[in-house]
């Protein structure tokens, strides 16, 4: 986790971040003046950012809206006050309504953005600054600290090459907090074909089966929001089991970028899953990455146990090796 300390101060109504990076300040600095690298890390995981305007220049101004899982939306905008490549940049930042219009509710806070070399890459030092100790302890119970972390927790992948940051790596499980949960795995295919392989029913037979000796005997898929899915699994010959499977409800649909569906085991109340699932192409490349929330910790945990991330890994190597080589 990049992020190595969060303060507050009340007295002088600031709030402090400060993160560690294994990259030169040059490099950091790109990603954060490219409005493109932006979206890739600023927003929590589940609220990825599109930036619709951008006039990098001292009393210029972007405009991003974060996009929810639920397809909630929340809009800002930064003001650029000062400029100094590439050691520091501040902006006057604040909520903004769907047009673009400062949201009154909610009053703009300064952002001191600085950027020093370390013997092991960077360390940037975030000062956000607050017109009153109501409007600091609004953004805390907001929960602006844990949004900042897991954030800043999503620009590693940002400052390396894809490849280098995950080729070889397998399906990455992270356990982010209690409920929510980031498994990452890079697929050696282009976005388009990765999608496809996991919204087209024939091409998801022939892959998405887990471990060895499992077929998959019902695949209904969901191509917009609102829409109901199912898959069911079951097993072949020999092997021991008993069949199994998953329905839902997709919640929004983004093709080729973004899916995020709910899911419950077939037969049953639930509990609900929210899977929120992102694919992102570099250089023929997809790094697929899937956020999971879940209702309690329990749950996050008896479901982790069933040997989930193994079956995914199993699985995105027949992709790999069934279907994006074909």
């Amino acid at each position: 986790m990049p992020v190595t300390d969060v303060a507050t101060d009340t007295e002088n109504l600031t709030m402090t971040v400060t993160a560690d990076f294994a990259a030169p300040v040059e490099r950091v600095w790109s990603a954060y003046s490219d409005p493109r690298q932006l979206e890739r890390f600023w927003g929590p995981p589940g609220w990825p950012a599109t930036f619709t305007a951008w006039d990098h220049t001292v009393g210029g101004r972007a405009n991003y809206t974060m996009n929810g899982p639920r397809g909630e939306r929340s809009s800002g905008y930064w003001e650029f006050l000062a400029i100094e490549a590439p050691r520091r940049f501040e902006v006057l930042d604040g909520f903004t309504d769907e047009q673009g219009a400062p949201n009154e509710q909610f009053p703009p806070m300064r952002m001191d953005f600085t950027f020093a070399p370390t013997a092991d890459g960077t360390r940037m030092v975030t000062t956000s600054h607050f017109v009153s100790l109501e409007s600091l302890e609004q953004v805390v119970a907001m929960g602006m600290v844990e949004g900042t972390k897991m954030a800043m927790a999503q620009l590693d992948a940002v400052l390396q090459d894809l490849r280098e940051y995950a080729q070889g790596k397998g399906t990455r499980v992270e356990l982010l907090d209690d409920t929510h949960v980031r498994i990452t795995r890079l697929v050696e295919g282009p976005r388009e074909l990765v999608w496809r392989a996991h919204t087209e029913p024939e091409l998801i037979k022939r892959w998405m089966l887990g471990p060895d000796g499992w077929e998959m005997t019902e695949c209904e898929v969901g191509l917009a929001a609102g829409d109901r899915y199912r898959n069911s699994w079951a097993p072949v010959g020999d092997t021991e089991g008993e069949p199994f499977g998953f329905e839902g409800e997709m919640l929004l649909v983004d093709a080729p970028r973004r899916a995020v569906q709910l899911e419950r085991m077939q037969g049953t109340d639930g509990p609900d899953v929210l899977n929120d699932v992102n694919f992102y192409e570099e250089d023929g490349a997809t790094l697929v990455t899937v956020l999971m929330e879940f209702p309690d910790k329990d749950t996050r945990d008896e479901i982790l146990a069933t040997g989930m991330a193994e079956g995914m890994e199993q699985s995105f190597r027949r992709l790999e090796s069934a279907v994006l080589t074909v």
